[in-house]
């Protein structure tokens, strides 16, 4: 019975969940916002950038948030965990606050760029002092709290950030994320209790010796990074079809012919790498060797878990604008006004005086245009209108547009005083719910639910734990496409998102957990670093996908169901891709534990 006792947590257990609650605070009252921050027009206070430039950003810079931990986790084991968390915060808090007033593309995404770095070295010091602090009788539990606390900050961000944003304006959302990531220099300072380095006489030589082992040796580098540059740039328009196509087959040819130029230098068995040929010096140079894939059934395991992510990440890049241009969800303000009046004022507001001046601006650029006849300027009013939280039925539009082009707006006190009385006629009768108001349900189930949940999939194994998960997500983006044709298509999307969040809940900390259950001791965050390989590429990924199916099915087919059935296709695919692993290389993993569980008897 001694034996299956749970152990209590450390302190820095709980210190490490705090400083967590009040980063996804920072990050998902600001994340959640910004499809529609990006799409926002300037007028409004927005960027007023297209679905191109909104892929690119919600894509590429989450990428690069996530592939930092490779290089901050192998850090961190050198280093200390407090020492990395104090310049994470020193990046993030200033470049919150620079954010909200970056006005283009570059340097918003130069800005972004410096949270993605600081959150990049966040992220596997605080999963790794996780790790660090459990261990096999209370990790599953371990993560299953951890990631409440992370939806804890998950719920409140999107909660806390629209009303923020329609009482004092966009700026003040990324003041406040400043202002939650300056409170975590507290607990850092003062509580956290730094755990036993096993690397910390290690030299950065022997540190980036190690990170091979997972992900391989720079020859293969130097074909992965520049394909993925590629396919950035393709996205992005800086480079067409044709001439990406013939870069990506000469640096497949070039890596082929280099690596058949050096097979001499390399020993007869060279592509049968062990974990002891790994942790061993290399004695040819770099450009004498093959192209070398580490740590190859973890290798797999992340590209599978890129397809998971890639599918879970569209609930943040892709529905919140899904609900805005296709959802009428009144049906939501509806029953949230029933259940309670003063909920419905504070997470439903309209500001007024920010409508009624679109509402004249917009009458106002659009005086020699025929509205009704004009579907691009048509669909271009109702998203801007969409992205103050009013729904305004096309033949409401024609008319009062009709109306206001007959005085004279800028001088005629009358025509005020009706875009006005509009504001207020339009924000009672076509009132919608905020997108991120909606995603905040996903949180709020995680909180409630999570634990429990925790304790019974702690029962099963982690791979049958994930596919089920993921078939649960692509059930729910499937969900996800009926919701813009039916009356209640707000109430739709809710229990889409809590299906989703049943998926989640099942799925994530699991796939934690697993990485954690076979990590050595002394590179728990250099393994936890490249856990976020899989999230880098699954937002990239997300990013680009999102933005080309929802600029083809949804924008120019108007066919968003199509969209959504196959980002559930993917989901499916990636259920499989989990199936043939678990039967085929969990053997290998199975060895990896056993050796890691030799080598804690053999320290101890």
């Amino acid at each position: 019975m001694s034996q299956t006792k749970r152990s209590p947590f450390q302190r820095s257990f709980y210190v490490a969940n705090t400083m967590e609650i009040f980063e996804r605070l920072a990050w998902y009252g600001m994340y959640t916002l910004l499809a529609s921050y990006i799409m926002t027009p300037s007028s409004q206070g927005g960027l007023g950038l297209g679905n191109t430039e909104r892929g690119l950003i919600m894509g590429v810079v989450p990428f690069f948030l996530y592939l930092f931990p490779v290089i901050s986790g192998a850090l961190a084991d050198r280093f200390g965990y407090r020492k990395m968390f104090l310049l994470s915060f020193i990046l993030m808090a200033p470049s919150y606050y620079f954010l909200g007033y970056a006005k283009d593309l570059t340097s918003f995404m130069s800005i972004f760029m410096l949270i993605a770095l600081g959150a990049g070295i966040f992220k596997p010091v605080v999963t790794a002092t996780i790790s660090r602090t459990t261990d096999d009788t209370n990790r599953g539990l371990g993560f299953g709290i951890f990631y409440m606390m992370v939806n804890i900050g998950g719920f409140l961000g999107p909660v806390l950030a629209p009303i923020i944003q329609k009482h004092y304006g966009w700026q003040w959302v990324f003041i406040f994320a400043c202002i939650w990531i300056s409170v975590n220099f507290i607990p850092a300072l003062f509580f956290y209790k730094e755990p036993e380095r096993h690397a910390k006489n290690k030299t950065l030589k022997q540190v980036f010796q190690e990170m091979q082992q997972v992900l391989g040796n720079f020859r293969l580098a130097l074909l992965v990074v520049p394909l993925l540059v590629l396919l950035v740039a393709f996205y992005a328009g800086f480079i067409g079809a044709q001439s990406t196509l013939l870069i990506v087959i000469f640096l497949v040819i070039s890596a082929a012919v280099w690596d058949i130029t050096v097979a001499k230098y390399s020993a007869p068995n060279s592509n049968k790498v062990t974990e002891h040929d790994l942790l061993a010096p290399v004695s040819l140079p770099w450009y004498l060797q093959k192209m070398r894939i580490g740590n190859k059934p973890f290798m797999i395991y992340l590209l599978i878990l890129t397809g998971f992510w890639t599918v879970y990440m569209q609930i943040f890049v892709t529905l919140p604008v899904y609900i805005r241009d296709f959802v009428d969800s009144s049906d939501l303000v509806s029953i949230l006004h029933s259940l309670s009046p003063w909920l419905h004022d504070v997470l439903t507001s309209v500001n007024i005086d920010i409508l009624s001046g679109e509402i004249s601006r917009l009458a106002e650029y659009y005086r020699e245009v025929d509205i009704g006849q004009s579907p691009m300027a048509l669909q271009e009013v109702i998203r801007t209108f969409s992205a103050l939280d009013v729904r305004i039925p096309e033949h409401e539009i024609i008319h009062s547009f009709a109306q206001l082009n007959q005085m004279q707006l800028v001088t005629d006190p009358s025509a005020e005083a009706l875009s006005k009385n509009l504001a207020i006629q339009w924000s009672t009768q076509y009132r919608q719910m905020n997108p991120a108001t909606i995603l905040s349900i996903d949180f709020l189930m995680i909180i409630i639910f999570q634990i429990a949940i925790s304790h019974v999939v702690d029962k099963f194994k982690a791979l049958p734990a994930l596919i089920v998960g993921t078939a649960i997500l692509s059930v729910s983006m499937l969900m996800q496409g009926f919701a813009h044709g039916l009356i209640f298509g707000g109430l739709f999307v809710c229990c889409g998102v809590m299906v989703f969040a049943v998926g989640e809940m099942i799925s994530a900390p699991k796939s934690q957990e697993y990485v954690a259950s076979f990590a050595p001791k002394d590179k728990a965050a250099m393994f936890m670093g490249y856990y976020f390989v899989s999230m880098a590429l699954g937002n990239l990924f997300a990013g680009l996908l999102s933005g080309w199916l929802y600029g083809y099915f949804a924008s120019q087919l108007s066919r968003p169901e199509w969209m959504w059935a196959i980002i559930a296709c993917l989901g499916f695919v990636t259920c499989i891709a989990f199936y043939f692993f678990n039967k085929h290389f969990i053997s290998d993993i199975q060895k990896q534990q056993l050796a890691q569980k030799e080598q804690s008897l053999s320290v101890a």
